[in-house]
């Protein structure tokens, strides 16, 4: 039935043309900008579309959001559940299943979402200069002399701080500074008190303390003018600023991050009571380990004194005195038979030298003659070396005689016989 027909109840419209009808309606609006809270932002990895709901923070009223991914990925301060925003976008009306909502192509923060964005920019270009590397974080004193406290005048952070130090440790020095903790005069009076005591020469630590609030009541803590000069202190800085939700910069830059002030004095303060009953824990412990080691090396000793080598001395001395006596004897054995040895070879070669030696030779009936006329006396063993007038010494068995040669003969075979009989 046309749209256009009179709507009676003898004439109704079809739900096609009622959803058609709204659907024009609302197309109508074109871009509208709508500013609400960010609730179930939903993003399901592979598709084209995030889903969120935006709900009005007066009323119970609330509107489906869609968008690209892309869209929540580009913003400047991370959307979370509860963030304030202000999006730009074109209202739609699903006719088959008669639900509205609102397709956005920009979104932005505003109210919190400014202050977010403005410390979000800072963070970064903190974070790039290296302003939050462990590396310089400065490590807390076991037991300071001194304790620097900054925080709000007669505050329940600085209440905290006091009672929690003095209960762990009565003798704690606390040097306290009192300053606003928020509203346009509190950095620079924080930054007066903090030069004051990084310059003091008993206080070796010093903590920034504040109670939790709301972003805007944090905003000093997130000061670029007072992070810088948290960096540059010489002296340690623990940021004690609220609870768990509230996160300042300051957190980043401090040496220690406590959750809360009472957290704070006890990671700066030694409880007294757990450092003595430590005490004496170590005490006992190395008492026990001193007993046991005495146990140990007694039970060595024994061990030791129950050898034999310890028990009976001597008997080592007795067996090493029979060892050296039997190896005398073996040597006295060894020398005796070599001697006898060689005393058998002597006489047997002195038998053989009293055979084959001149001696025996001449005993025999032979002689030696030497000629002693010439430069140098030597033995005569051929005619040529007798001539005529030649002097001669004649050896004998018993004796030498003088001779001068008168005349050589030559040997015959008869003289020959004759010798050899002889």
């Amino acid at each position: 039935m046309s749209g256009t027909s009179p709507n009676s109840a003898e004439n109704p419209w079809p739900v096609r043309t009622v959803n058609t009808k709204i659907a024009d309606w609302i197309h109508r609006l074109g871009q509208i900008w709508v500013e609400g809270q960010v609730t179930q932002i939903s993003r399901r990895p592979g598709t084209r579309t995030a889903f969120l709901t935006l709900r009005d923070p007066a009323a119970d009223i609330s509107i489906s959001v869609t968008c690209s991914p892309d869209l929540l990925t580009r913003t400047e301060v991370p959307l979370t559940d509860g963030s304030h925003v202000v999006v730009l976008g074109r209202p739609s009306y699903y006719t088959g299943r008669g639900t509205v909502s609102l397709r956005i192509s920009d979104i932005r923060p505003v109210g919190v979402g400014e202050l977010l964005l403005r410390i979000e920019r800072l963070r970064q270009l903190l974070a790039a200069e290296g302003l939050f590397d462990s590396r310089l974080k400065r490590p807390l004193p076991f037991l300071p002399r001194a304790i620097g406290l900054i925080s709000g005048r007669a505050s329940a952070a600085q209440h905290d701080v006091v009672s929690v130090a003095t209960s762990r440790w009565s003798a704690v020095r606390l040097d306290i500074r009192e300053a606003p903790v928020q509203g346009p005069t509190a950095v620079a009076r924080i930054l007066t008190h903090l030069a004051d005591l990084d310059a003091h020469p008993d206080v070796e630590v010093i903590i920034i303390a504040r109670g939790g609030g709301s972003v805007e009541d944090l905003l000093p803590f997130s000061d670029e003018a007072l992070l810088r000069a948290v960096s540059r202190c010489r002296t340690p800085v623990v940021s004690a600023i609220g609870h768990e939700p509230d996160n300042p910069l300051l957190d980043l830059v401090a040496d220690l991050r406590a959750a809360t002030p009472t957290d704070a004095a006890k990671r700066v303060v030694p409880d007294v009571e757990a450092e003595l009953a430590g005490i004496d824990d170590l005490r006992r412990r190395s008492a026990q380990a001193l007993r046991n080691w005495v146990r140990r090396e007694t039970g060595v000793i024994d061990g030791l004194r129950r050898r034999p080598v310890l028990a009976r001395p001597g008997v080592i001395v007795d067996q090493e005195s029979a060892n050296v006596a039997e190896l005398v004897r073996a040597l006295r054995r060894d020398v005796l038979r070599h001697v006898d040895t060689e005393d058998r070879r002597h006489e047997h070669l002195a038998a053989r030298l009293s055979t084959l030696g001149p001696a025996q030779t001449l005993a025999r009936g032979y002689a030696v003659v030497q000629r002693t006329d010439t430069d140098v006396t030597h033995v005569v063993s051929t005619l040529d070396d007798l001539p005529a007038g030649a002097e001669l010494r004649i050896r004998v068995a018993d004796g030498a005689a003088r001779a001068t040669v008168t005349a050589t003969e030559a040997p015959t075979s008869t003289s020959t016989d004759d010798e050899g009989d002889s």
